[in-house]
């Protein structure tokens, strides 16, 4: 203590250095090494050979190893922290992501499957289909009635995980991502089948991240909410397959013409191949390609274990190939005018319908060979490229329409829209006006030059007869008699007649409208002609039988229902005589049905624009008309000899089978003679054409005719010589 305190006082802090230590007295040195840091010297200060525990100084070199392991761990750390730092933004973003397209759905409780378009089946009246109409083009079907191998078709090419997967197929995803990179390989899509028809349901075609990410969403609700039956179900009756067939009945019907419960293994391979590019891959249009695609379906399948080996063989051996379309497509004529005119029966409906029409499927072929075939022929030659063909049963029932010669090629409906001057098939309505007013067939007037203000009407053969009978004027189509009718009963009463029978264009009452120069429809026309062949009544052409629901109620069944009687008993007896003569000695004889008995009328417009033939039997009534849609003339088309020929041909194989039956009321009038015509003209065109035929005593005919007679025996009617002799002494034609 003598050193420390002195006299009790406090000792001042002393910062000197004894002499001796590191700088010296005054000298103080505050540099700090690395040990004298925290932790610095931790597990590191050894004990000196003094015991003091001092450590000797580190060589720079060990002291910075450490250092640089520990950044090593703390890059490969921070490389893991900061991917989980990532992952959970990402899968926050993800998150976002898809509650805002979720936002932009509709909620959830308020999600339903939207209710399929209603198919609308249009069957021919012996109940086989015709056409589909309405926005799907098929009826929907279960799948317990389609055979096994038509769903796995599609579950085999399109999402072979489909019963595995949750509504979206990460592995799928990748498979495709995979072989788009490498192009390998026939592409299965990222989309399952879920998702597909998530997209058909609910969303519009575009193709975008956004709508990607809705599909997914839907597609899980879609998996939450039906079973995997359920929802392929649903897919396959709303899949598109090309045509505007929606659903595996339509595509069916469509390419195979039958329903999708009885395609084979290989018509299903063909139709789950199509969905993938339905306008490239349409076997009516690229069947090679579809066959192709089909091939590929089939390995699919046998790989999956979805059809036998064998059975795939066989597929592959027989392709399936489209069906032809019966008659070319013409029952779309059909069932478009069905389209136009159900409103009037059934204006709503929800739910599919089937509706029955009168349309016979083998006159329908019929007519339509008849007409494509006389076009094929002879179209080119006589210039003339469209035609349309209409036959109905007497009550109105139509039995065929054809509205043009290809419906693929042009889908307008000439049977029915098409307005056309009927020429000479219109006087009929003049010479039925005139009887009313008490003329009869044998009434007389005169063949001879005309003139209307100005207007000179001319005959076909530019010349004249001078007196002739009402019956030979319309089975010879002479213009200036039919004109002078006309005038005598006036234009108006022309008009009423016509349109008491039917007609509904706007007619022009004047001088022309004898020759038909007002234009009408055929379906209005052989409407209006049905009155003659069924005794007087008056029809409302009809197409439509009945209308049931998809469950067989009744929606709509049709009763009877025409205009009345339009005509006496006697008029249309003394019409029916008169039109049978155009096929014994006018204008349609060519057109003649052996043992039928017929009636009709030719007609051609102003420069061969128009060529129509409408002629009747007991039993049916049938109407042609050719020309051009431009209204081009054609070279030389008339009623008598193109349209003719066409109405033979289909009268003769639709009247096959049926028994003959006369006209109703012709006999009274047939075989009357010229009671109007002065005795002293005994060789006056009316008494000549009946002795020819036959049908009046009243003059001789001439000695080769007689001769010809003779040699035939009563009773047979004119020989084809005689016809020829009857042509180059009348100049017959329009």
């Amino acid at each position: 203590m003598a050193n420390g305190r002195k006299g009790g006082g406090r000792e001042e802090p002393n910062f000197d250095v004894p002499e001796g230590r590191i700088g010296g007295r005054g000298d103080l040195n505050l540099r700090l090494s690395g040990d004298d840091r925290a932790g610095g010297g931790v597990g590191k200060r050894t004990t000196s050979s003094n015991g003091q525990g001092d450590a000797p100084r580190r060589a720079p070199s060990r002291v910075k190893a450490p250092a640089r392991k520990a950044r090593r761990r703390s890059f490969f750390g921070g490389l893991v922290y900061g991917t989980l730092v990532l992952g959970l933004w990402g899968v926050i973003a993800i998150a976002g992501l898809v509650a805002y397209h979720a936002s932009q759905l509709p909620p959830i409780d308020q999600l339903a499957v939207p209710k399929r378009p209603p198919n609308i089946a249009i069957l021919a009246s012996d109940g086989s289909l015709l056409a589909n109409r309405g926005e799907t083009g098929g009826r929907v079907v279960g799948i317990t009635e389609l055979p096994p191998y038509l769903p796995r078709a599609f579950v085999a090419i399109e999402d072979r995980r489909f019963y595995s997967h949750f509504g979206v197929d990460p592995v799928g995803i990748a498979r495709a991502i995979g072989q788009n990179i490498t192009r390998r390989g026939v592409s299965q899509g990222g989309s399952t089948l879920t998702q597909q028809l998530a997209k058909n349901l609910f969303l519009t075609p575009e193709r975008s991240a956004s709508r990607k990410i809705q599909e997914a969403i839907l597609a899980l609700w879609l998996e939450h909410r039906y079973t995997k039956d359920e929802i392929l179900e649903l897919y396959l009756n709303r899949v598109y397959f090309g045509a505007g067939a929606y659903g595996v009945e339509a595509a069916a019907q469509r390419y195979f013409g039958k329903p999708a419960k009885a395609v084979t293994l290989a018509e299903a391979a063909m139709l789950g191949g199509l969905v993938q590019a339905p306008s490239r891959l349409a076997p009516n249009r690229n069947l090679p390609a579809a066959q192709a695609r089909a091939a590929q379906v089939l390995a699919a399948m046998e790989e999956l274990g979805f059809a036998k080996p064998a059975d795939v063989k066989l597929a592959l051996a027989t392709p399936a190939r489209p069906a032809s379309s019966r008659g070319g497509g013409s029952a779309s004529y059909v069932a478009d005018l069905v389209m136009d005119v159900l409103d009037d029966f059934l204006p709503k409906f929800d739910t599919d319908i089937v509706v029955t029409t009168t349309v016979d499927t083998r006159l329908q072929g019929a007519a339509e060979k008849a007409l494509v075939d006389e076009l094929n022929q002879k179209g080119v030659r006589y210039n003339v490229a469209q035609g349309a063909v209409v036959s109905m049963k007497p009550d109105g029932a139509i039995r065929a329409l054809i509205g043009g010669r290809d419906y693929a090629q042009s889908q307008f409906n000439r049977a029915t829209t098409a307005k056309r001057q009927p020429g000479s098939s219109f006087k009929p309505f003049v010479y039925l006006a005139a009887v009313e007013r008490g003329l009869t067939p044998d009434t007389v007037r005169d063949d001879a030059p005309i003139s209307i203000k100005g207007w000179n009407p001319e005959n076909y053969s530019r010349d004249y007869r001078g007196p002739v009978t009402l019956r030979e004027a319309l089975a010879l189509s002479l213009n200036t008699v039919a004109v002078r009718l006309g005038q005598e009963v006036g234009p108006k009463a022309v008009v009423q007649a016509a349109q008491r029978l039917g007609i509904s264009s706007p007619l022009q009452a004047n001088g022309s409208l004898a020759l038909g120069t007002s234009e009408v429809t055929p379906l209005e026309m052989v409407g209006a002609y049905a009155a003659f062949a069924n005794g007087g009544t008056g029809v409302i052409p009809y197409v439509i039988a009945n209308v049931k629901g998809a469950s067989g109620k009744v929606l709509y069944q049709r009763k009877d229902t025409n205009l009345g009687r339009v005509m006496s008993v006697e008029t249309d007896s003394m019409m029916n005589a008169m039109m049978h003569e155009t096929f014994v000695s006018g204008t349609a004889r060519k057109a003649e049905v052996p043992g039928w008995d017929l009636a009709g009328k030719t007609g051609t417009s102003q420069d061969f624009r128009d060529a129509w033939f409408i002629g009747y039997s007991s039993t049916l009534v049938t109407g042609v008309w050719l020309g051009n849609d431009d209204g081009e003339s054609t070279k030389k088309v008339s009623g008598g000899n193109l349209p003719g020929e066409i109405w033979k041909a289909y009268m003769t194989v639709a009247l096959k089978g049926q028994t003959p039956s006369m006209l109703p009321g012709s006999n009274h009038w047939r075989n009357r003679g010229p009671a109007d015509v002065p005795a002293t003209t005994g060789t006056t065109p009316g008494g000549l054409i009946g002795a020819l035929l036959g049908e009046t005593q009243s003059a001789a005919p001439p000695p080769r005719v007689a001769a010809n007679q003779r040699a035939r025996g009563p009773g047979q009617g004119p020989s084809q010589d005689d016809r020829n002799f009857l042509e180059k002494l009348f100049g017959v034609g329009e």
